[in-house]
């Protein structure tokens, strides 16, 4: 997509739009996959306190143990299991896709709000992140589900508003976010691929 100006300067290449059933279909799949992740651990969570001695169906080796998290105070910060939370937030998600994909189109203040809560989810991720790889050196394969698919479901919804007008920026960081968001996407998930094998590299190649 190019753009000429009126006053017979080049042409400027435009970033191509993200396309709004692209932007719903992300939704929908990325919360449903997220809702997955988040009912498994629920599920795991209320059957480990009906049966303490019962051993996660998540849990692989004293390594990588959903248990180990389950079981700590950082697994139910607001107290109760962190999962439920999941359970609650991403059928939002999912339910704004499924209104997108319809053709509905939702106010700023609600992509906003939308945003804004998982902005809370992101942070929330980093801190189990930093406390798996640190305090407990132990990782929850279903917690990791969940945390894969955060990132992509925050950039996504910034590049859309960012597109829409939603997130108010300046025209050189709007290209940057809309023509480079496969590439700031992928180097999202390096960074954290890095944290990974820095943080706990040497007990996740021992427990295969």
């Amino acid at each position: 997509m190019t753009e000429t100006p009126a006053d017979g300067a080049p042409a400027v290449a435009q970033p191509r739009p993200l396309a709004a059933r692209t932007y719903g279909t992300l939704l929908v799949v990325l919360g449903a996959v997220g809702f997955g992740g988040a009912m498994w651990l629920a599920v795991e969570r209320i059957l480990k306190l009906q049966d303490p001695d019962r051993v996660t169906s998540c849990s692989i080796n004293l390594f990588l143990d959903c248990g180990i998290a389950m079981e700590s105070w950082q697994g139910a910060l607001l107290g109760f299991p962190n999962p439920f939370i999941g359970v609650a937030a991403f059928p939002v998600v999912i339910t704004s896709g499924v209104v997108l994909l319809a053709g509905a189109r939702l106010p700023r203040w609600y992509h906003l709000w939308l945003l804004g809560g998982t902005v809370l989810g992101q942070l929330l991720v980093f801190f189990l992140m930093w406390t798996s790889f640190y305090v407990l050196v132990a990782l929850c394969p279903a917690c990791m589900v969940v945390w894969t698919i955060m990132w992509p479901l925050l950039w996504y919804q910034v590049v859309h508003d960012v597109q829409e007008g939603h997130l108010r920026v300046g025209d050189g960081l709007r290209r940057l976010v809309l023509g480079y968001r496969g590439v700031i996407l992928v180097i999202g998930y390096v960074v954290a691929i890095a944290w990974l094998l820095l943080a706990v590299g040497s007990p996740l190649v021992a427990s295969f």
